[in-house]
C-alpha cells in the first residue's frame, strides 16, 4: 500500500527570464497585503481613517523584517559563522529564516514611530491589526514547504511531508508537517481574536495581547515537535521558553489593562490635522482646532471692527447732516415770529368769530386739533 503523503515542490524557485519569483518571498508579501487589508477594514469600523494603516504598515513592516532576520540570525548563529559557512548567507532573507519574536518586537517599535506621527494610540492600532498579523503568519509559513524546512519528526500519518531535499543535513522522508499545523493554528487564531473581539469589546490592546497569548500556546507544542537544530536550555528549545516568557507578559497585560483601562477606545484617530505630529502631548487634532478657533476669533473681530467702525462713521454723517437742519429750523421760527406778534394766541385759541359760541379753552382747541 502506497503511503499518501504532502508532496513537496522540486523547487522553490520559478525564473521569469533574469527574474526569480522564490515562493517564500511571495507567501511573505501575499501575507503582508492581507494584513493591512483586514487591519483597514477593522480600523475603519473602529471610527479610523481610510489609509491610516498601510502608511503605519510602511514603518511597521520594514523593522519587522529587519527584527525577524536579526532574531534568527542571533539565535542560530552557528549557520551563518561557524567554521565553514559563509557570514554573508546571513544577509539572504530569501533563503528562509524570520524569527516571528524578532518581527513582532522590532515591527512595534516601527509600528509605534509610525503611531506617533499620525497622532494616534498604538493599542488601538495593534487590536485592529491583531488578526491580520495571525493570517498572515498562515499565510507566510508555506514558505517553509517551498523551502523544505522547520518539519517535525518522522511519521507515517496520511497528511505527512515528503521531504526531498538532502541539503543542510535533511534527510528524505516523511515527516510531520510543522508547518502546516502552525499555518492552521494560526488561522483559528485569527478568528478567535475577531469572534473575543466582537463578543467582549476589546479595547487598549487587549486584542492583540490576546492574538499573542493564543499563539504562544500553539507555538509551544508545536517547536517541541521539531527536529531541527536548535539550542536546548534544561531540554527544552530555545523558542519554548520564549513563547512560555511571552505568554505570560501577554495575559499579564491583559488583566492589568481590564482593571486599570476597561472598555474600548471612543475615538481611534483625530478627523483633522491627522498627519500633523502630535507634540508635548497634545495630539494633531487639538493643535488643528486651535487654529481653526484662532481663525475664527480673528475673523469675528475683523467683522466687528468693520462694522463698528462703519456704524460710527454712519453716526457721523447723521449727525453732521442733522445739525445744520436745526439751526435752520430755529432760524427761519426767529425770522417767521416778529416781536410783538400775537400768532402764539392765536394758535392756542379760537377767534371769536361768532357771538353765540361758547369760549373754547387750550384744551379743549388741542383736543380738537388732534382730532
Amino acid at each position: 500500500m502506497e503511503l499518501a503523503y504532502i508532496p513537496s515542490p522540486s523547487h522553490g524557485v520559478l525564473h521569469l527570464g533574469p527574474i526569480p519569483l522564490r515562493g517564500y518571498a511571495f507567501c511573505i508579501i501575499i501575507g503582508v497585503f492581507v494584513a493591512v487589508w483586514l487591519g483597514n477594514k477593522r480600523w475603519i469600523a473602529r471610527g479610523g481613517r481610510t489609509g491610516t494603516v498601510a502608511d503605519i504598515a510602511v514603518w511597521a513592516v520594514p523593522f519587522g523584517l529587519v527584527g525577524g532576520r536579526l532574531y534568527h540570525v542571533i539565535t542560530d548563529y552557528q549557520l551563518y559563522f561557524s567554521e565553514g559557512r559563509d557570514w554573508v548567507d546571513a544577509f539572504k532573507i530569501w533563503e528562509g529564516g524570520l524569527g516571528i519574536w524578532g518581527a513582532i518586537a522590532l515591527g512595534a517599535l516601527g509600528a509605534w514611530i509610525g503611531c506617533r506621527r499620525r497622532g494616534i494610540p498604538l493599542p488601538a492600532w495593534a487590536d485592529a491589526l491583531a488578526p491580520g498579523i495571525a493570517f498572515a503568519q498562515a499565510i507566510g509559513r508555506w514558505g517553509n514547504w517551498f523551502n523544505q524546512e522547520l518539519y517535525g519528526k518522522a511519521t507515517d500519518v496520511p497528511w505527512a511531508l515528503h521531504i526531498t531535499s538532502s541539503t543542510d543535513g535533511r534527510v528524505p522522508g516523511y515527516y510531520h508537517p510543522t508547518f502546516l499545523y502552525e499555518s492552521l493554528w494560526c488561522v483559528g487564531v485569527g478568528f478567535l481574536v475577531i469572534w473575543a473581539d466582537r463578543r467582549f469589546k476589546l479595547g487598549h490592546g487587549r486584542a492583540f495581547a490576546l492574538y499573542v497569548a493564543a499563539y504562544c500556546v500553539g507555538r509551544g507544542w508545536i517547536e517541541y515537535m521539531r527536529v531541527d537544530d536548535a539550542h536546548h536550555i534544561l531540554g527544552l528549545r530555545l523558542n519554548d521558553w520564549t513563547a512560555m516568557v511571552v505568554f505570560l507578559l501577554a495575559v499579564l497585560y491583559f488583566v492589568l489593562s481590564a482593571r486599570l483601562r476597561p472598555g474600548r477606545e471612543e475615538i481611534v484617530e483625530p478627523r483633522a490635522g491627522a498627519d500633523a505630529p502630535a507634540e508635548d502631548g497634545e495630539t494633531a487634532s487639538d493643535d488643528a482646532e486651535g487654529k481653526t478657533e484662532g481663525k475664527t476669533e480673528g475673523k469675528d473681530k475683523a467683522k466687528d471692527g468693520d462694522k463698528s467702525t462703519g456704524e460710527d462713521e454712519a453716526d457721523g454723517d447723521s449727525v453732521g447732516l442733522d445739525k445744520p437742519a436745526v439751526t435752520e429750523s430755529v432760524t427761519s421760527s426767529d425770522s417767521a415770529e416778529p416781536a410783538g406778534s400775537a400768532s402764539g394766541t392765536d394758535a392756542e385759541t379760537e377767534p371769536d368769530t361768532e357771538p353765540d359760541a361758547e369760549p373754547v379753552s387750550r384744551d379743549e382747541a388741542g383736543s380738537a386739533k388732534k382730532a
